[in-house]
């Protein structure tokens, strides 16, 4: 079976984003850029499978600009075999990189697509559940526990009221919530293997998919500031502020 693994590159997860001073966008100049974390469980994930012996092959596949090779590079040292970057310059929304990624699929023939349930830069958890629809393929989201039995998948969902447990035929997309596993560090002797490992490049155009943004952003602009709170003798004099101040009841 071959597992296609869909990684983005987005602002590290420890570094503090900043708005640019027209609000047109988010800062990037010298910020610290690295794998999306729900990918990077995507990815181990799927090397898990593959020393299984469940998976034959790992294809990780990014949309991007030319940097995400970095990325790409970092998920093939975790133990993908090879990697695919669709280059673009332009602005890639969710429903481009679904288009991109079915293309990829009808090039490949992966039985398993895998990619983290969202970005953790635009949050919109959208494009696994494009993927699927696009493909006509079964998926299951928010992914806490994965099991491969007879050709099927049994996959353990994260909902709100609890668990939920489903059970897949191939082929199918599958997206990984926090508690699915715990990514590996990549050693040493892997990284410097993974600058041997095949990367491809291609453009939208080979694939023949239209990536123009569908969406504008008008504007960004930072939360506002949480006034400082202030400390309450007892219980009535918090229900009185509650009421007096907050407003709220």
């Amino acid at each position: 079976m071959k597992i296609v693994v869909a990684v983005k590159r987005v602002i590290d997860f420890n570094v503090k984003a900043r708005v640019k001073a027209d609000g047109s966008g988010i800062d990037l100049t010298n910020v610290k850029m690295s794998m999306n974390p729900f990918d990077e469980i995507a990815v181990e994930e799927a090397v898990r499978l593959k020393e299984a012996g469940i998976a034959t092959e790992v294809i990780a596949v990014s949309c991007g600009a030319a940097a995400c090779q970095e990325t790409l590079r970092s998920a093939l040292a975790m133990g993908s075999d090879r990697a695919i970057l669709v280059e673009s310059d332009m602005e890639l929304q969710p429903l481009a990189v679904a288009r991109l990624l079915k293309a990829i699929c009808e090039r490949e023939g992966p039985r398993l697509v895998i990619c983290g349930k969202q970005a953790i830069d635009d949050d919109s958890n959208q494009t696994g559940q494009m993927l699927a629809a696009m493909m006509g393929w079964g998926q299951a989201t928010f992914a806490s526990k994965v099991t491969a039995v007879d050709g099927k998948l049994t996959v353990t969902r994260e909902i709100d009221g609890g668990l939920e447990t489903l059970t897949l035929s191939l082929p199918a997309v599958v997206t990984t919530d926090l508690r699915l596993n715990e990514p590996r560090y990549a050693t040493l002797p892997n990284i410097v293997k993974a600058k041997k490992k095949p990367l491809e490049t291609l453009k939208p155009a080979d694939l023949g998919v239209d990536v123009t943004p569908r969406l504008i952003t008008l504007k960004v602009t930072e939360p506002p500031k949480r006034k400082a709170g202030k400390r309450v003798a007892d219980v009535p004099q918090l229900v009185a502020s509650l009421k007096s101040e907050a407003k709220i009841i």
